[in-house]
């Protein structure tokens, strides 16, 4: 029984048909360039582009908001400039003060 079975695979092995599609599957899935492998490192490229695309997008929106405030507002563009570039005028002094509880609370 056992001999059987092990010279009925081997005439499916040894039919040419079966030798050539393992050959190419094995060819297509590990040596070609296209391979299995790739394709996997491939797309997972392509969904972290696709993340800081939406990311970069939502960064233009913003900045674009920004400008048009900034020509518009003078009161948004004199906030503006204190708040991100720190700028005072002539006669004031800026203290900036940290509030060393939220960082530590966020640290624990």
């Amino acid at each position: 029984m056992l001999n059987y079975k092990a010279q009925n695979l081997f005439s499916v092995l040894k039919n040419k048909y079966t030798i050539t599609i393992v050959f190419l599957l094995s060819w297509l899935l590990f040596f070609d360039r296209y391979d299995f492998i790739t394709q996997y490192k491939t797309v997972k490229e392509l969904k972290q582009l696709e993340e800081e695309k939406q990311y970069y997008l939502a960064e233009i929106t913003k900045n674009e908001n920004d400008l048009k405030n900034l020509k518009e507002d003078a009161i948004y563009l004199e906030r503006f400039a204190r708040e991100k570039y720190l700028m005072k005028q002539p006669n004031e002094d800026v203290f900036i003060i940290l509030d060393n509880s939220v960082s530590s609370t966020s640290a624990k």
